[in-house]
């Protein structure tokens, strides 16, 4: 069964930092690619961030390029997406992704196939 169990999320000011956590179990997921979505209230679940789990390519939305980092750990299947320098507009449920790894560095929804339940993020004073 395919699980993808998400942490971290928290209240901070706008400027401060997160690390959030995505843990990854029930398949082969050298295939995959993870990505990270936001989904904030009103608004379509958008793609912030993605990795490849093979070669570790990175790719992120422009709304977060040189704020945010995205890695991933293999010894204990873990997708991390480090926030920098939060702004309010950052706030949302964040939610893991997989889907199988066609090379397209896409963070279009249709690309992946399972999801995760998501954690809150608020970026308030």
């Amino acid at each position: 069964q395919v699980q993808l169990v998400e942490s971290g999320g928290d209240l901070v000011q706008p400027g401060g930092s997160l690390r959030l956590s995505c843990v990854a179990s029930g398949f082969y997921w050298e295939h995959f690619a993870l990505a990270w979505f936001r989904q904030a209230p009103g608004e379509d679940r958008v793609g912030i961030s993605g990795i490849t789990i093979k070669n570790g390519d990175a790719y992120y939305a422009d709304s977060v390029k040189g704020r945010f980092t995205i890695t991933r750990d293999k010894s204990s299947n873990t997708v991390y997406l480090k926030m920098d320098s939060l702004k309010p507009e950052d706030s949302g449920i964040y939610v893991c992704a997989a889907g199988i790894d066609y090379g397209r560095r896409s963070l279009g929804r249709e690309e992946y196939s399972y999801w995760g339940q998501g954690t809150e993020v608020t970026v308030s004073s």
